[in-house]
């Protein structure tokens, strides 16, 4: 996942931490595909500030080697990726970049977006399409009845809405 979809204390690990591509087709909304657009040109820019500073003797070590995995990362995800754009789709079914309403068990709805792998933030609602909750939902439609099979034990999920961004 991005750097720039994550929540970042701004602590930098004692060794840099390499990414990898999942395997998986690397959808992605047109929004998810300018936030890595954006991520690599930040990235770039610290890495340019990182060796500019130890060009003046001042260690860039880890953060400098961590800032290039970084951006090897997202410019091996902007290569890869496959442009979905359901925007004003006018359907009733769960499809890529949908914002889905859904009921579980009968309790209060709650809204989940499906989206990419590196714009996936569950705590946000954003869920990555290859998710377990994102598997059962694709496909079905409005006013369906699905079942999430979890460990905890299965969710009996009703969708209330299925929309597309315009």
């Amino acid at each position: 996942m991005s750097r720039a979809f994550l929540k970042n204390d701004g602590e930098v690990p004692e060794e840099p931490v390499e990414r990898q591509p999942s395997g998986r087709p690397n959808y992605v909304t047109p929004g998810g595909l300018a936030l890595l657009v954006a991520e690599a040109k930040e990235l770039a820019a610290l890495r340019a500030t990182l060796i500019a500073a130890k060009r003046q003797d001042e260690p860039a070590g880890v953060p400098l080697r961590q800032t290039e995995i970084d951006l090897r990362y997202c410019e091996t995800q902007i290569k890869r990726a496959k442009v979905v754009d359901n925007r004003g789709l006018d359907t009733d079914e769960v499809r890529f970049g949908a914002t889905v309403s859904i009921s579980e068990n009968g309790g209060p709805a709650r809204e989940y977006v499906i989206v990419g792998e590196d714009e996936a933030d569950a705590g946000a609602g954003m869920l990555n399409w290859a998710s377990p909750l994102a598997a059962v939902l694709l496909g079905a439609r409005k006013g369906a009845k699905v079942i999430w099979a979890r460990k905890t034990g299965d969710a009996k999920l009703e969708i209330l809405s299925v929309t597309y961004p315009k």
